[in-house]
């Protein structure tokens, strides 16, 4: 099992949640994606960010299906263009 986790900054909550949803909506559509979760942050602390993504897939190659997969790309660019910042972890267990 592979673990992929993202935190993203944005200018506001209202774009964190507006991407939140469309994260949320890659659900079922995406070959070896096991489970999806996305959220908005509540602590807003110094060193948080505004929302984290944490996705299991069921190894390596179905993360490399995830990264490049049509739904997900579309994501992908919603982000991009609204994203002040990332930070990306990927693990196995």
């Amino acid at each position: 099992m592979v673990t992929h986790l993202v935190f993203f900054k944005f200018e506001s909550l209202e774009v964190a949640a507006e991407a939140q949803a469309k994260l949320l909506a890659m659900s079922g559509k995406i070959p070896g994606m096991q489970s999806i979760e996305a959220g908005v942050d509540f602590s807003r602390s110094e060193r948080s960010f505004d929302l984290g993504l944490v996705t299991r897939h069921t190894d390596r190659a179905a993360l490399e299906v995830y990264q490049q997969h049509p739904v997900h790309q579309e994501v992908v660019s919603f982000i991009r263009a609204r994203a002040q910042g990332s930070a990306a972890v990927d693990f196995e267990v």
